[in-house]
């Protein structure tokens, strides 16, 4: 028999996921985005300066940070401000957000200016590093549109757009987006991010309990890659 999602949902259907650009009046481009109770604030800074690295290589940067809020979860977490260090998992996640980001971005094109797009989670219950994937890419879409209003870019440094879902085994299945109740009981659970064109970017997996089959890893890519398109279609549609 095919086990009930906490949620009802079938097994490949993802939350209600909503996009809200614009949110922060102050950023160059921002998102609000919403996979059902998990909520990220995406905000997108230009600066006019590149890493100290990266200077006269006529090259631009695209880097990203990531955070929760105090009171994101059930109970309130410590400012890793307060605490002097972030954490090894904020930082693992700030730079996959990061490296997903420069994936579909060419620094030629975008010239000696960094683009910071900050990932703050409101509300978490699961999947929070793959929302703040999906709607860093609007945030960023809206950045490079302030640009090219602007004149600042003789052509968009886009090549593609990138989204991120999380699928996972949870009670012998394969199911598409988890929430909170189910990451914390999958035996497996594996982040997908990849292009609009279907390209892969990086695969996150992990077996919680028993080793997954090659079989299961396929109707895992498989959940993840219809998602994508219907991710990248709303993208396109904020």
């Amino acid at each position: 028999m095919t086990a009930k999602r906490p949620s009802g949902r079938a097994l490949d259907e993802m939350r209600s996921v909503r996009l809200e650009t614009g949110f922060s009046k102050h950023a160059e481009g921002s998102c609000l985005v919403k996979f059902g109770d998990t909520h990220v604030l995406c905000t997108a800074s230009l600066e006019d300066r590149v890493p100290p690295w990266m200077r006269g290589g006529g090259s631009g940067w695209v880097t990203a940070e990531y955070g929760m809020l105090p009171r994101s979860t059930g109970s309130r977490m410590r400012r890793e401000a307060t605490a002097g260090k972030q954490s090894g998992r904020t930082v693992e996640i700030s730079r996959l957000i990061g490296r997903s980001l420069r994936a579909v971005v060419d620094m030629e094109v975008l010239g000696e200016r960094q683009i910071t797009v900050d990932c703050d989670v409101i509300q978490a219950d699961g999947g929070t590093r793959t929302a703040a994937i999906t709607g860093g890419f609007v945030a960023l879409k809206q950045c490079i549109d302030w640009m090219m209003t602007r004149d600042m870019l003789e052509r968009t440094p886009l090549k593609d757009e990138i989204a991120a879902i999380s699928c996972g085994i949870y009670k012998g299945q394969a199911v598409c987006d988890l929430d909170y109740a189910e990451d914390s009981e999958a035996e497996t659970d594996a982040n997908f991010v990849m292009t609009g064109s279907g390209k892969i970017v990086e695969i996150q997996g992990t077996a919680e309990a028993d080793p997954f089959s090659e079989e299961e890893f396929m109707a895992l890519l498989g959940l993840a890659k219809n998602a994508i398109v219907d991710l990248t279609k709303l993208q396109r549609d904020a």
